[in-house]
């Protein structure tokens, strides 16, 4: 994502989720900012680039930094999907975002695996091997094949 369609995201972004997420018109923000509806789809869809004074405009009336228009160091290349997860899971409580990473690692996982046989956790020869060490497999004796009583298997 280059700088110009971070900014323009940006704007769409906070005008969007304004209040709420009850969000303001393109029409009433240019009412606010002096400039006509067009102007402003054209910032958001990043046709045109707002001054600097327009931005700061946009900062002070969304109660932002005029450096949030800008990229994070290290963020140029977060598509929009993923920076509007980053802005989502900021407002989670520590429960919810340990939820989230987790999900996220499920689906992760789940894509690495996807049209091959899951890794099995141990081999059923390793299974039998022990079982046979140990002299029960599943509470039934490998001599007899017959079930153990309660005081065998403990």
């Amino acid at each position: 994502m280059t700088v110009g369609e971070h900014v323009a995201y940006r704007l769409k972004d906070l005008r969007i989720h304004y209040n709420s997420g009850e969000g303001i018109s393109q029409d009433a923000r240019a009412r606010e900012l002096d400039v006509a509806a067009n102007t402003i789809s054209r910032w958001e869809t990043g046709i045109h680039r707002p001054s600097v004074e327009d931005l700061e405009k946009f900062a002070h009336f969304f109660g932002v930094t005029l450096y949030s228009f800008f990229p994070a160091e290290g963020t140029e290349s977060l598509d929009s999907d993923l920076l509007t997860l980053i802005r989502l899971a900021k407002n989670l409580d520590a429960d919810d975002l340990t939820e989230l990473i987790k999900y996220a690692e499920f689906r992760k996982a789940r894509r690495m695996y996807e049209g091959k046989r899951r890794p099995k956790a141990a081999s059923s020869q390793t299974f039998m091997s022990a079982s046979m060490m140990c002299g029960i497999r599943r509470g039934v004796s490998l001599q007899s094949q017959k079930p153990l009583s309660e005081s065998a298997i403990k």
